[in-house]
């Protein structure tokens, strides 16, 4: 599955079977690793990745992609917009065609 919303990719496109409400986009490159977003995370979904952006900066992913709502309090709390959480109802709702 290969799901992009505005150049953002989607943390759980590893997974083929769909978890939880909602899953989590972000724009690596953008992402200065701050970890607000993992701090506000009210499920505690989100943590950094071991790997590394082209800043040096390690990004956020999906640790626990169950537990995503796809509320956006990451995106909310981004300093950069660098991430974003979306329901997967609004996912396939966005996929639908016209």
């Amino acid at each position: 599955m290969d799901i992009r919303l505005g150049g953002a990719e989607t943390m759980s496109d590893s997974d083929p079977g769909r978890k939880g409400k909602g899953t989590v986009f972000v724009k690596k490159e953008v992402c200065k690793g701050c970890s607000y977003c993992i701090d506000f995370c009210p499920t505690h979904a989100l943590e950094f990745s071991r790997e590394f952006n082209a800043k040096g900066y390690h990004v956020p992913v999906l640790g626990r992609p169950e537990d995503c709502t796809g509320c956006d309090n990451c995106g909310l709390y981004c300093p950069d917009f660098a991430i974003y959480g979306v329901k997967w109802k609004d996912v396939d709702a966005k996929s639908k065609p016209a």
